[in-house]
Parts: structure tokens; C-alpha cells; sequence
């Protein structure tokens, strides 16, 4: 699934809810914590975390999103 940004970057906790993987923003510290999220392939539980234009964000059972201008 691509998610378009108009900016120069969005942050994770943003993309969770852009998604719809998370109904708000208050939401994300816990979804961090009780669930794998991969940034690039890697671990990844900030959810100030930078995500740039190509970067893929990887939630096991729930999808892959990649970053799209």
C-alpha cells in the first residue's frame, strides 16, 4: 500500500494513523510496544522516526506501506 505525503517527510506515528492501522495519535507509543514494526527491514519503536519518500514500513499480519510523493 502506498501512502502519499506532501511534505518532505512524515513521521511513523503518523503513517500508523494515515493508514489506518491506528485510530489515534495517542495510540502509537502502545502500538510500538506491542507490536514488530520494521522501517527499511529493520526494528524500529520511535515513533518520531523520520520516513522519507521510498521508505517501507513492514507490520507482520497487517501490511507494508511504502512512502510515496
Amino acid at each position: 500500500m502506498e501512502i502519499k505525503i506532501n511534505t518532505e517527510f512524515i513521521t511513523l506515528g503518523q503513517l500508523l494513523k494515515q493508514a489506518d492501522v491506528i485510530q489515534s495519535g495517542g495510540m502509537v507509543k502502545w502500538y510500538l510496544a506491542e507490536h514488530d514494526v520494521f522501517v527499511n527491514d529493520e526494528p524500529e519503536q520511535r515513533r518520531g522516526r523520520k520516513l522519507y519518500e521510498g521508505d517501507t514500513v513492514s507490520i507482520p499480519d497487517t501490511g507494508t506501506f511504502v512512502v510515496t510523493r
